[in-house]
């Protein structure tokens, strides 16, 4: 991204937070504001430039920003973990504080959240909590509940952070890899997170939901977004061939495509 990260500070988990944030054609004070909330590993950085393409696309401004522990935002604490609820309280708290020190007033100007795997999870969340605080929502490789595949696929991360150089290529979008990356990783193996699962709470989403998988995705199966399909009728469904968990990077113009006629076809109001 060619932007230039900005700073915002919020008062969250009792403490002052700083927040790295990027705008994508903040000008465009008419247009539709799309909020990008990214991957357990991720950061503003690591979206590279498809946020600053997919609002050039779609004529829209965006926002990007890394949450506590990422990027160059706050860093976890060393002795700090996370509960099982850290979707939740991104959603329910740091987001909603995130919005109010950018004095953006979402009942007036209700954005668009496109979420990336746990930022898919976290945009689902927030759309359960706040149904009128929120245009719509695309959720890429969101996840819904734990599947075995996710968490095989990040006891290999473990070991590719500790034995094959994985830390080192962190250190390229976070400040403090260890913050990123034992902060989720830590969570997401913890035996009791099994069981965690967000199925029944996205029943009460209401705006228009985009939701995509890739068919080859190692964190996670089409039950993923069936499951959201199911709960929620308005739900559409992209299914992406020869795609794994990051389709932004896999097909990013199908998804970039994809997204663009979502937002477009919602925001005239096309019910056909």
């Amino acid at each position: 991204m060619t932007e230039r990260s900005q700073f915002v500070e919020i008062f969250w988990a009792k403490k002052p937070i700083r927040i790295e944030v990027q705008w994508i054609a903040p000008e465009k004070k008419s247009a539709p504001l799309l909020v990008f909330l990214h991957e357990g590993l991720g950061s503003v950085a690591m979206w590279k430039d498809f946020p600053q393409r997919l609002c050039q696309a779609a004529a829209c401004r965006g926002l990007v920003y890394s949450r506590p522990g990422y990027g160059r935002s706050t860093a976890r604490l060393a002795m700090e973990t996370w509960g099982m609820d850290f979707m939740h309280r991104q959603a329910h708290e740091v987001l909603p504080a995130l919005f109010v020190a950018l004095d953006i007033d979402t009942q007036v100007t209700p954005p668009w959240l496109i979420g990336h795997s746990d930022g898919g999870s976290i945009a689902l969340l927030y759309a359960a909590r706040f149904p009128q605080a929120l245009a719509g929502a695309v959720v890429v490789a969101p996840h819904i509940l734990v599947e075995d595949l996710s968490v095989s696929s990040i006891e290999e991360a473990r070991a590719a952070y500790l034995e094959s150089g994985l830390r080192q290529r962190l250190a390229s979008y976070h400040e403090d890899p260890d913050s990123a990356f034992w902060g989720w990783n830590q969570i997401w193996l913890d035996p009791q997170f099994r069981d965690w699962s967000i199925e029944t709470e996205i029943e009460t989403i209401r705006c228009p939901l985009l939701a995509v998988q890739g068919l080859d995705d190692e964190y996670g199966t089409m039950k993923q977004i069936q499951g959201i399909a199911q709960a929620l009728p308005q739900t559409e469904l992209l299914e992406l061939p020869d795609c794994g968990h990051s389709p932004h990077r896999d097909q990013p113009e199908q998804l970039m495509t994809a997204i663009t006629d979502f937002l477009h076809h919602h925001n005239r109001g096309d019910k056909s």
